[in-house]
Parts: C-alpha cells; structure tokens; sequence
C-alpha cells in the first residue's frame, strides 16, 4: 500500500501531521501530466417510483484537471446535486445509475461499498450546503473533526487532536483551541461552514466538492468562504467543484463553467469564454437575473418565462424550448451537445448572436456583480465569521 503524507501549511510554516494510507491503486503520482483527474462521461441517473420515471440526470459530460475549480451552475431541479451525490456514492438504492465515472483512471460506478467508503472522505470530499444540518447539535466540533480524523488515518486520540487543532487553523477559525470544546450551536453560520471544510480536509482529498456551500450565508462571509476555498485549493493542490445556481460566485472564482438544464449540460466553456461570449439562451436568461448596478432603481429584473421542465415528462426536442425566445420548429429536434468553438461547447439550434437571435445581450451586466463581490471579499478579508 503506498502512503502519502497530509502536510498543510498554516500561516508561514508547513506542518506534516501523520501517513494516510492511499486506498487507490491507481494513486495520483501514476498520472501522466495534464491527464484529467475527474472524467464523467454519459452519465445518467433515473428514479423510479409510483408509476413514474424521473431523469434526474440525463447524459452529463464533462473533465476536471487537477487543480482547477469547476463550476456547475443550474436552477433548482437541474440535477447539478444528484450527479455529485452520484459520484460520491450517495445516491439511494433506488436510483439507476449508468454511464461512467472515472477517478484517477479508476471507474467509481459499480464499486463495492467497502471501496468507496475509502474514497469518500479521503480521496474526494464533500461540503454541503447547511452546516447546522450536516454537523451533529449533540458533539463538540472537536469531537466530529477528530472522528473524521481517525477514520482516513492511523493517527492516535492525541496526534488525532493535534490535527484537528491544525484543521481549524487552516480554515482561519479564531481561537481554535477554544472553538475544539464548543457545540455547533455556539457557532455563527460562517464558522459552521468553516468547521465542514475542516471535516472535509480531514483526509487529504484530491477532489472537494462544494454543493452550494455558500447559499445559507450573508454576502459578506460568503465572500469570505469562496475566497477561502480559493486559497486551500492553492495550497493544497486539490481540484474543486462548486455547485450553485449563482453565475456571479462563477464568474468571480472558478475558472471552469459547465452549464445545466433538465439534467443535461447544455453550455460549458472556460470562464473567461463564456461569459464574454454566451451562446446557450438559457445561459444568457441566467445572466439577466443578476442585479446590475446600471440598472435603473426599483426596474423589474427580467424573467425568463415559464418554469423549469416536469423530469419525468421532457419536452420533445430541446428541453428549454417551450422557454426560449429564439424557438422554431427545428428546436422540436433533440440538439447535440458539440464544441462549436474552441474550447466552448453547448447544445442549441440558434445560438446567441445568429440571425434568429432576438433578445439582447446582457452579458455585460456581470461585471458589477463579479467587481462587487470582490470589493467585498477584499473589505472583509480578514474578518472570520
């Protein structure tokens, strides 16, 4: 069995604290250079159940690199949470999986419970959204960071503390050593939140996956968390993927954009590329709903009509027709998911800027909600809440 060693820096020194056995034998050092450290490929998830079928996943593509920050982005319903709960190994007995999920080389669907008991938490983590549901109200923090401490290493109950304390500290918590004894309750949600990132580092992860981490939070610390995570995915070396539903928070951090509706990814492109260059109508109805501070005061925001399509029962052809403005009767053909352009690949019959294309542009309404966000993050940067 090879080992690695789980060495994080805190302030301006590195601390190694402890060997955590590597379960995979297809470890990351085997990986040639540039090789994507995430493939999913096809990947559909279905439930069953009183007569109806729900695609709740209908065919996702997509490849995440080491060390990049991907984020998926949808409304409500779009099935960017049940594919990560796919891949973690989450999903209910009931749930009909297929396709292909490959970690490091390794095809995670169909692996047996013991294996990916051993992935989960240590070679890919997960933050969910509401900390006060995810963490026990009857343990101490300290008691939960060093449970999931022990579970992906060999360390005792002392070197198991010593490593919780060093957690904390790399999350930015104030007094950790007096936030170790205190209940979850004794915690703002921002510190909350900071305790399940600490949780979720416990084993070294490769890959952390953040579903909508931030959504229960003020703007401020929310802020305050991205940039966190930011700056733990540079030194640490770990992939990250953000679920949300917020195209600034995208726009502000990751650098990786893939674009869901109906289960489907319908856009994706760095993000650079695509935001100065929307092609997916839906995308661009995502866009409109940002605030902009152009706007004139107390204007309605615009709204895409329609709401999000029944999973169990998709319209023919192109699921956000019966939404789009640029619809016509070849849309009532299923369109593929190709890159059209370099590096940008969506799935539509009249893209954004053609002939047929007849809203306006509003892509340049993102920059005062990406430049507010960082003007925040900077003001607030050292504050921990």
């Amino acid at each position: 069995m090879s080992e690695r060693t789980a060495a994080y820096p805190v302030a301006d020194s590195q601390v190694t604290t402890g060997v955590i056995g590597d379960p995979s034998p297809t470890a990351g050092a085997h990986r040639s250079p540039g090789e994507p450290l995430l493939q999913v490929e096809d990947l559909r998830v279905q439930f069953t159940g009183r007569g109806r079928r729900v695609n709740a996943v209908n065919g996702l593509s997509y490849e995440l690199v080491p060390g990049r920050m991907m984020a998926i982005i949808g409304e409500s319903g779009s099935g960017k949470s049940v594919s990560s709960r796919a891949l973690m190994g989450l999903l209910p007995p009931a749930a009909q999986i297929t396709g292909s999920i490959r970690f490091e080389g390794r095809e995670l669907i169909g692996l047996p419970d013991r294996e990916m008991r051993k992935l989960r938490g240590g070679d890919i983590a997960m933050v969910f959204q509401d900390p006060a549901r995810s963490l026990n109200p009857t343990m101490k923090i300290g008691s939960q960071i060093t449970e999931a401490v022990r579970a992906h290493s060999d360390l005792d109950k002392k070197g198991a503390h010593a490593r919780a304390i060093e957690l904390l500290r790399l999350v930015r918590l104030p007094a950790p050593e007096r936030r170790f004894h205190e209940y979850p309750h004794q915690l703002s949600g921002g510190m909350r939140q900071r305790v399940m990132i600490a949780i979720a580092l416990a084993g070294n992860p490769r890959l952390l996956i953040a579903d909508e981490a931030t959504t229960a939070l003020d703007v401020t610390t929310q802020a305050q968390i991205m940039e966190l995570l930011v700056e733990l995915r540079e030194r640490l070396g770990m992939a990250v993927i953000m679920i949300s539903h917020d195209l600034g928070l995208a726009a502000s951090y990751a650098e990786d954009v893939v674009v869901m509706y109906a289960g489907r990814a319908v856009e994706q492109a760095p993000v650079h590329t695509l935001f100065s260059n929307v092609r997916m109508p839906y995308t661009r109805a995502l866009l409109g709903a940002i605030p902009a501070l152009e706007r004139e005061p107390h204007s309605m925001l615009p709204v895409t009509p329609g709401q999000p399509p029944d999973l169990s029962a998709l319209p023919k052809g192109c699921p956000f027709r019966p939404r789009c403005s640029n619809a016509t009767d070849k849309c009532l053909e299923h369109p593929p998911f190709l890159e059209h352009e370099p590096g940008h690949s969506y799935a539509c019959w009249h893209p954004a800027g053609t002939e047929l294309d007849t809203a306006p542009a509003v892509t340049a309404a993102l920059t005062p909600a990406t430049e507010a966000a960082h003007q925040s993050t900077a003001h607030d940067q050292g504050a921990a809440q």
